[in-house]
Formats: structure tokens, C-alpha cells, sequence
């Protein structure tokens, strides 16, 4: 019969695999975690560090939205009472555009656009936490300045054309904010004209007419001029609601992802601790055996060097 003559290298090196495994085996019943290394399963540590990222990117997210949900339900409600008050505006220019009315009547509907007008420059500067949220990228100053040094008066917007946005996890960039030129001042086209009619251009347009006590054909038409202004507020607070909608949803299915990652993190790396005692103790009975065998075949001198 022939005698591997290295025979106690090869116990010596499955003794080592063994005391490696039952320390492996030992760690996960310690943490009752089932990688504590790389060297531990390294494709289970990759796919771990996967899921951690994914985790990572739906919590920053829904942290994100948690933030300017809060913003787009202001914007969404001082456009709805700006919505309001442009109503009573049109309805007050409206019954004022005829010329069976004296210059005190007049007047006195001009006052009453000048509230409104007061109502509308205040909404339009409307805060957040601090922030003005018509300003575009200029949250820090005041988006609109009132001007009554001329007649009709001026507004003025100090603000800017930026449109902030929110990346999902899934890649969709969703609307965060509207600038408030965009919306009071009738936005602007490539070439830097208006869009649409101006709401502060027509309210001012409409109280120095009531003021000076001019024509109905001349109060009609700058009437006509903020309906078209009405119209085009209530189209963009559409795409301000839709974006709360959007929000809603990709909040919702991140939320649900991080769920379905957390359970997937959590079987992936959680150790089976029953079935982990039963394979410790089978290594420690292995281990022991080795060194059983081991003392037996080498000599004292021989064993203790090894």
C-alpha cells in the first residue's frame, strides 16, 4: 500500500479549514449575521452592497419629497386663492365696462381692484419656510415690487426664470416650483416677448381706467386681457398639481421598494442561527477529531511545530 508521505501537511491544512469554518460559524451565531466578510460569501456581499445603495437612493429620495411636498401644497394653494381673487376682479371690471356709471362709481370699483391687487402681489410673494417659492432660483428676495409712481402702476419681478426639479429613483424629472414670471407676468418665448397677458399688467391697465374714468370699450378690452390671464394662471396650476400627483406616486412606490429591498437586505444577510448551531457543532466535532488524529500519528515534537 502506498503512504502519501505528506499526509500530516494535508491533516494540518484540514485542520486550518476547519478552525476557518467553525470561526465563520461561530461570528454569524455571535452577530446572527450570515456575511461578516467579504471572504465570507462574496457574492452575497456584493449583491448586499447593491441593495444597500438601492436602499440608500429610495430614503434620500423620499426624504426629498417629504421636504417639497410641503412647498408645491402652498404654491398650490395661493394659486388657488389668487385663482379667487382675479375671479372677483373680472366680475368687478366686468359690471364697471359701461358708460351708464359717474366717475365716483368708478372710483370706487378702482379702490376695490386695488385690494384685490394688494391680495394678488401678496400671494405671489408667499413663503415657505423662509423661502419665497415664486422666485425661481432666488428664494431670499421679495419675487414682486409694487410701483405706483406711474399710471397704470408697475410691478416689477426680482426673480428668475429657474424651474427646480426632482430626479426618482426611476429616472422621471418632476417639476418643483414655478417662476413667478412665468405665472403673473405672462411668461416669456424664446425671443423674450410675452406668451399671454400679464395679471399684474391687466389689473394695473384696469385700475387707471376706472381712475381716469375712461371709455367701457377701453375697460373691456383690458377685462378681456386678464381673463386671458385668469385662464392661463389656472393652466399652469394644473401642471403645478400635476406635479404634486407625481410626487405622490413616485413617493409611494419608493417607500414600497424600499420595503421589498429591506426584507430582500435582510434574508439575504440574516443568519439561519439553527441551522448555524447545528453546523458549529459538527465543525467543533471535526476540528476535534483532526487533532485527535493528528496527536496520534505525529510525533510530540513534530505536532507542536505544526
Amino acid at each position: 500500500m502506498r503512504v502519501d508521505p505528506f499526509y500530516v501537511t494535508h491533516l494540518v491544512s484540514a485542520l486550518d479549514s476547519a478552525q476557518a469554518n467553525q470561526q465563520q460559524l461561530s461570528n454569524e451565531v455571535a452577530t446572527g449575521v450570515s456575511i461578516n466578510q467579504l471572504s465570507d460569501n462574496p457574492a452575497g456581499a456584493g449583491e448586499n452592497v447593491r441593495l444597500l445603495d438601492q436602499l440608500q437612493t429610495d430614503d434620500s429620495f423620499t426624504q426629498s419629497s417629504s421636504l417639497v411636498t410641503g412647498q408645491l401644497q402652498v404654491a398650490d394653494s395661493a394659486l388657488g386663492s389668487a385663482v379667487s381673487s382675479l375671479t372677483s376682479a373680472i366680475s368687478l371690471a366686468t359690471g364697471g365696462s359701461n358708460d351708464t356709471l359717474n366717475a365716483n362709481d368708478k372710483q370706487a370699483i378702482a379702490n376695490q381692484l386695488v385690494g384685490i391687487r394688494g391680495e394678488l402681489l401678496s400671494l405671489a410673494n408667499t413663503s415657505y419656510q423662509g423661502n419665497y417659492i415664486f422666485g425661481g432660483a432666488n428664494v431670499s428676495s421679495t419675487p414682486f415690487t409694487l410701483s405706483t409712481a406711474t399710471s397704470p402702476a408697475t410691478v416689477t419681478y426680482n426673480g428668475d426664470s429657474t424651474v427646480n426639479s426632482l430626479t426618482t429613483p426611476s429616472g422621471q424629472s418632476i417639476s418643483l416650483n414655478l417662476p413667478g414670471n412665468q405665472l403673473f407676468l405672462g411668461g416669456a418665448n424664446s425671443t423674450g416677448s410675452a406668451n399671454t397677458s400679464s395679471v399684474f399688467d391687466s389689473l394695473n391697465n384696469l385700475i387707471a381706467d376706472f381712475s381716469n374714468n375712461v371709455s367701457g370699450a377701453v375697460t373691456a378690452t383690458d377685462t378681456e386681457a386678464l381673463n386671458t390671464a385668469l385662464n392661463y394662471v389656472s393652466q399652469q396650476r394644473v401642471t403645478l398639481d400635476n406635479s404634486i400627483t407625481q410626487l405622490s406616486s413616485a413617493t409611494d412606490l419608493a417607500t414600497n421598494q424600499a420595503t421589498q429591498l429591506t426584507s430582500a437586505q435582510t434574508s439575504l444577510m440574516q443568519a439561519d442561527l439553527p441551522t448555524v448551531a447545528s453546523h458549529l457543532a459538527l465543525a467543533q466535532t471535526q476540528q476535534t477529531a483532526l487533532i485527535n488524529i493528528i496527536a496520534q500519528l505525529g510525533s510530540g515534537s513534530l505536532f507542536d511545530k505544526l
